[in-house]
């Protein structure tokens, strides 16, 4: 009796041991992706760090020899990035708030007024999203031009006022609809409007929902860069991404280690934005999960 007792825990530890395999062999294969994505990430480092006669040397130098940090400083003043950078905040700022106001205010309608062809209508929202952009990139430009908007922002921060993104109408709608209907009920009893309830009542219980959206739309119109190509053509009205584009090609070729320098500056906001609010990332992807 004795004996089988003592067995006991070896056969616990051998139980142990398929699951533990099993746990670091996943470890590694997260660890081996995180490798793969952040080699991109460390050769930008590398090569803005660089001498101009170091960025063609092969065997490529991972470590630069010498290091240079005046290509970062460099980087930012042969340009106007101090207006590009201050031109892409009011892009970005502007249209996020006109996303926020406008998908919450169609989310609020799908998610909890009742009307004739609701469903069908949000069917053909949800259509809309498998459309490519660059299929109305014609008609909605030649619209544009006869409204006379082509070098101004208005192509840029005026359609986020009309929910034309319909992921985050579908993001906020799918967060509507697990708050009680009976927070509607009592404020209408109450003698509160429509629009009241959507004001006082939805917005206030909804502020994660609204956070996941503007941190993800302003992540996106950070570093968009086909619209403001095609609708800016004045260079003191670029954007940070349109402006790395003007170190191509210029003088006598491309100045790697200045475009690399500014790109790193320019990914810094994107980075703290990431490190700061990862828990508001994560909740987008389990509030666009919530059974409507």
């Amino acid at each position: 009796m004795a004996e089988g007792v003592a067995r006991l825990p070896a056969q616990g530890s051998d139980t142990q041991w398929p699951e533990q395999a099993k746990r670091l062999s996943i470890y590694l294969v997260l660890l081996a992706g995180a490798v793969v994505v952040f080699i991109p990430f460390a050769w930008t480092l590398s090569t803005a760090l660089k001498a101009p006669d170091r960025l063609a040397e092969f065997p490529p130098r991972w470590i630069p020899d010498p290091i240079v940090w005046g290509n970062f400083p460099e980087a930012v003043t042969i340009k106007p990035f101090g207006r590009w950078f201050l031109n892409t905040l009011f892009v970005v700022g502007v249209a996020t708030t006109g996303t926020i106001m406008s998908a919450s205010l169609v989310a609020f309608s799908f998610a909890r007024l009742r009307w004739p062809g609701r469903n069908l209508l949000f069917l053909v929202l949800l259509a809309t999203m498998m459309l490519p952009d660059q299929v109305t990139l014609i008609p909605t430009f030649v619209l544009f031009r006869h409204l006379g908007w082509v070098n101004t922002y208005l192509p840029l921060i005026a359609p986020p006022f009309f929910a034309r993104n319909a992921f985050f109408v579908f993001l906020l709608r799918q967060f509507f609809m697990t708050i009680p209907l009976d927070l509607d009920d009592a404020a209408r009893m109450d003698g509160a409007s429509f629009f009241q309830i959507y004001l006082r009542i939805m917005l206030p219980m909804s502020k994660p929902a609204l956070a996941v959206a503007a941190i993800m739309f302003s992540q996106f119109k950070w570093k968009e860069f086909l619209a403001p190509l095609i609708y800016l053509n004045k260079q003191e009205m670029f954007t940070v991404s349109l402006g790395l584009r003007t170190f191509i090609g210029e003088s006598w070729g491309t100045e790697w280690h200045l475009m690399m320098a500014a790109n790193i500056i320019f990914m810094i906001p994107l980075i703290l934005i990431f490190f700061f609010a990862q828990k508001y990332f994560i909740q987008g992807v389990v509030i666009t999960g919530v059974k409507g």
